[in-house]
């Protein structure tokens, strides 16, 4: 069965098709500054090769009508028609508390979504665009919807509460929700079976780091606290969002400098975290090569986003009462092999150790990286949203 995973963002569209049958990927890619000037569809063939098709593309049915022409043109697609895909797997943001797993997407289903808007004014919209537009054109194709929140609806009560009127969580469902469900869940699942150890049984945390980033604690496969909360702004120092950050600042800056929800908003999404910090850029890998260089607020800027993850990290060990496992993923997390370095090293006091030296080439695949006296393994697990997804879809279909 091949199944198409498409991910809609307000600009862009980016998408897999993977045969479930043999687990291939058999194109990739994403169409990117849709709505604006210079459009572009990126497109990764079955062979590994890599092309750049320029166009206008206006709204979100167009991408999709581009991506699925590119899909199935001579030159450059994987198949020679339409009817070779089976069915198409969403990413949705924000389930709120009416989704607690992947469905089956129907005129119910998406009247669901459209309620939880409000929540992800930036997400949801788009996701839903490209649910009608596969609607559209490929209106026999069952589809399927897997929300990043959904992971995250097992947390306890005390857990995900915030510490306000509880008459504001029945009016308006103010309460952590949590983000990047579907990476952590692949990621502690795939964790578990590439260690030989029992999902239902272990204690794992799980590090999503990248220009987004969000730490979750695993309980015998269930999640039980996650540093994202009613939004993805909350928990680590990220890219350009600022994560933690004390409720008065915001009030103080608004009265301030004469600014609204809106532009507030903007500051802490996109003008914060590590660009906010180092002036220079929300890329990790220029930010180390600013440090290499000297550059002072460069230095600030990853001291203090190493140190985020430590606490949150140790918080979670105290959540879970110990783990056995610690899972570093993402962009940041697969790659950044000083990062991990430090981290571990200021977590040494729990037991963790890890071979430095194995550490130091290990990039971008699945390793262990703790030594055998350390008392949590911690290993790298490259994320694979899109597989899960498309995992997720096969499921459903074959059970609907």
């Amino acid at each position: 069965m091949k199944i198409l995973v498409l991910n809609c963002g307000s600009s862009s569209v980016k998408y897999k098709l993977i045969d479930m049958d043999t687990k291939e990927e058999l194109g990739s890619g994403g169409v990117e500054k849709i709505g604006m000037k210079g459009s572009f569809l990126k497109h990764k063939r079955r062979d590994g090769q890599k092309v750049t098709l320029k166009g206008e593309v206006l709204e979100h049915q167009i991408a999709i009508e581009y991506i699925l022409g590119v899909l199935t043109s001579e030159k450059h697609g994987p198949i020679a028609s339409l009817e070779e895909i089976h069915a198409v797997g969403h990413r949705i943001v924000h389930g709120g508390e009416k989704f607690n797993s992947s469905m089956l997407i129907d005129e119910e289903v998406i009247s669901m979504i459209e309620e939880c808007i409000d929540m992800a004014p930036l997400h949801n919209p788009p996701n839903l665009a490209g649910i009608r537009a596969i609607n559209e054109l490929l209106p026999e194709v069952p589809q399927v919807g897997v929300f990043d929140t959904a992971f995250h609806q097992t947390m306890p009560d005390y857990a995900y509460m915030y510490p306000i009127p509880y008459s504001l969580y029945k009016k308006y469902g103010i309460r952590r929700y949590g983000f990047h469900g579907t990476s952590h869940r692949y990621v502690s699942k795939r964790a578990c079976d590439f260690l030989g150890l029992d999902y239902s049984a272990t204690k794992v945390i799980t590090a999503h780091i990248g220009n987004g980033g969000s730490v979750c604690a695993v309980e015998n496969g269930k999640s039980v606290d996650t540093s994202m909360g009613f939004t993805p702004i909350e928990g680590l120092m990220m890219g350009t969002r600022s994560g933690d950050v004390d409720l008065g600042v915001v009030t103080y800056l608004m009265e301030k400098e004469m600014i609204g929800s809106a532009a507030v908003s903007t500051l802490f999404n996109k003008h914060s975290g590590v660009l906010g910090v180092s002036g220079l850029s929300s890329d990790m890998r220029e930010i180390e090569n600013a440090v290499a260089d000297g550059n002072e607020r460069a230095i600030l800027a990853l001291k203090m986003y190493e140190y985020r993850i430590k606490k949150y990290i140790g918080s979670y060990l105290a959540a879970l009462n110990g783990a056995d496992v610690l899972v570093f993923t993402g962009g940041v997390g697969e790659n950044q092999t000083e990062s991990r370095q430090r981290i571990c090293e200021s977590l040494a006091f729990v037991g963790i150790k890890i071979d430095n030296e194995l550490n130091a080439k290990s990039k971008g695949k699945e390793v262990l990286l703790s030594l055998p006296e350390s008392t949590v393994k911690v290993v790298v697990i490259p994320t694979d949203e899109e597989f899960m997804i498309a995992s997720d879809t096969l499921e459903i279909i074959n059970t609907k």
